[in-house]
């Protein structure tokens, strides 16, 4: 299925229903408790998170800043927290830097309530000028092309497009793909199901088109996945909906050493680990897998072959170089 929608994306084929009308009629009703159910508790808005991060290592090598880019909805603008250097950008930056050893000036385009149909205008804005182009973007859409029902091949095909711009001007694309809707809290059977399958079946579809114009993706069943299922209190903001900061956190561990790695950062080494269950599998195959194994990182190889990749996570750095202060934060 992931394939079909990704080809139908790829050239112009209409929308690839992924539930069967009969299901319908079975959790109607589950979709008007879940939609008074969830977000009705009060997210504060996605505080401004630009500006440059880890100022005090500029001196350690006299390089540039890394510039990083954040697209996508809610999520990656970070609402649900209160303070900028709880949002996923800023702890991705913050990480970077200190992975690094040198500064990272963060620019985050993303927009609550986005679709993949608002990539193109955040893309834009963010190639807009010449002179900062980013080095390395991350992506995380999806969820409100699920709930809003956007066709899975036209919610692919803009991603798609997104990833092709952000690789031909030279920046590395990492897409965090789309969450496990099932795992929302107020929503029950048989909508969780539902919601469940359409997700993994978009994130797989998600992971193949990204895979094949250049980029890599990370599964994030970690962000609404079991570590969430397990701690709804703490990971879930207060509206049911968002992640807390701690969510946040637990997505940027699960995110950021892929983001080394695209630069060629991280210590470790592409090749595989049998004893993580890391594989070479045909890019379909690697999707599905990673649909369904949170964290899971996936990566092109060679031809119609991706590598699936567990890297091992390492805790948010909270050395004070690598923490942004208002005198070292700009906004960009």
């Amino acid at each position: 299925m992931a394939r079909r929608i990704a080809a139908g994306a790829a050239y112009g084929g209409g929308g690839i229903g992924l539930v069967g009308a009969a299901a319908v009629g079975l959790f109607l009703a589950e979709v008007q408790l879940a939609k008074r159910s969830v977000g009705s508790g009060s997210a504060p808005v996605p505080p401004p998170g630009d500006g440059l991060y880890g100022m005090p290592l500029s001196g350690h090598t006299g390089l540039p800043p890394l510039r990083l880019g954040m697209l996508g909805d809610s999520t990656a603008a970070g609402q649900g927290v209160r303070r900028a250097g709880q949002t996923p950008g800023a702890l991705l930056a913050s990480g970077l830097a200190a992975v690094a050893e040198r500064p990272v000036e963060l620019r985050n385009v993303a927009q609550r309530g986005a679709m993949s149909d608002d990539l193109e205008r955040q893309v834009t804005a963010l190639l807009r000028d010449p002179a900062r182009r980013p080095d390395v973007c991350v992506v995380m859409i999806g969820a409100n092309d699920v709930t809003h029902r956007m066709p899975a091949t036209q919610s692919v095909r803009h991603l798609v497009s997104a990833v092709r711009r952000l690789r031909t001007v030279g920046a590395e694309v990492v897409v965090a793909t789309c969450p496990d809707l099932g795992t929302i809290e107020p929503v029950y059977q048989p909508l969780r199901w539902v919601a469940r399958r359409v997700s993994r079946q978009l994130a797989a579809a998600q992971t193949i088109g990204t895979v094949e114009q250049g980029g890599r993706t990370v599964s994030l069943g970690d962000l609404l996945g079991p570590e969430f299922l397990a701690n709804p209190r703490e990971l879930f903001g207060p509206d049911n909906y968002h992640p807390s900061a701690e969510g946040y956190a637990t997505a940027a561990m699960a995110l950021l050493p892929t983001l080394c790695a695209a630069l060629g950062l991280w210590p470790e080494s592409d090749r595989l680990d049998a004893s993580r269950d890391e594989d070479m599998l045909p890019v379909a195959k690697a999707a599905a897998e990673a649909a369904s194994a949170a964290g899971t990182e996936v990566t092109g190889a060679r031809g119609p072959w991706a590598l699936l990749k567990h890297r091992r996570r390492r805790r948010l750095p909270t050395h004070p170089n690598t923490e942004p202060t208002p005198s070292e934060a700009r906004r960009a």
